[in-house]
């Protein structure tokens, strides 16, 4: 069961009359393969909260909000949030390696989810809010694995950790309304944030962020 559904709901119907004003700027496709630049693709609830913490970080090109891991070719957003197709919320992170590392992408990532939650993430609940880390190579397995490993060991942690670490499926990117939703909506988007209880988890299992 998906706690406050009916208010992402409502926030996500009032954002709509706004979002095409900001589509065109900020959905441009971004090259890859031709600019030397890399994928990441991780999840951790609900996607409108993982992309800020990337979204800044010098080296990073793009950040994108979408589904992946599951069945269904090109599910929509009402088929993810009801469990139906088996896809997680996520975010896609284009970045320049030469400028940021695999690991200090892992690092933000750990540090803004609950490793320890098996059943969603913060209010949202399911496995379409699951944690997860989606490699796209060897090397982003072996980077992933590791850092998994470190913060088992370091002893932080009392209960086992939960993130999944399985290879990169096809992507699917969310409806325009949903990308970069915090700058779209910055109170709708800070409200939502506070009522899920997501700052209060994270300073509780990371201390002041």
């Amino acid at each position: 069961m998906i706690r406050l559904f009916n208010f992402r709901w409502l926030l996500l119907i009032s954002s709509l009359i706004l979002s095409s004003v900001f589509q065109s700027a900020l959905s441009d496709p971004i090259p890859i393969a031709s600019q030397g630049f890399a994928k990441a693709t991780f999840a951790g609830g609900c996607f409108w909260c993982m992309e800020p913490p990337f979204e800044l970080l010098p080296g990073v090109v793009s950040v994108t909000s979408g589904y992946t891991g599951g069945q269904k070719a090109n599910p929509t957003y009402q088929e993810v949030s009801s469990g139906s197709t088996g896809h997680a919320e996520a975010v896609e992170i284009v970045y320049d390696p030469a400028k940021i590392s695999y690991s200090r992408l892992l690092d933000v990532f750990w540090r803004n989810i609950d490793p320890l939650d098996a059943t969603g993430q913060f209010c949202d609940k399911g496995q379409q809010y699951r944690s997860a880390i989606f490699y796209h190579d060897d090397e982003q397995k072996r980077l992933a694995e590791t850092s998994k490993q470190v913060l088992e060991q370091s002893a932080r942690f009392k209960q086992p950790l939960v993130t999944t670490i399985i290879p990169a499926m096809t992507f699917y990117p969310a409806e325009d309304y949903h990308q970069h939703y915090s700058q779209k909506n910055p109170i709708r988007y800070k409200f939502y944030r506070h009522s899920c209880g997501r700052d209060q988890r994270l300073e509780e299992l990371w201390g002041t962020q």
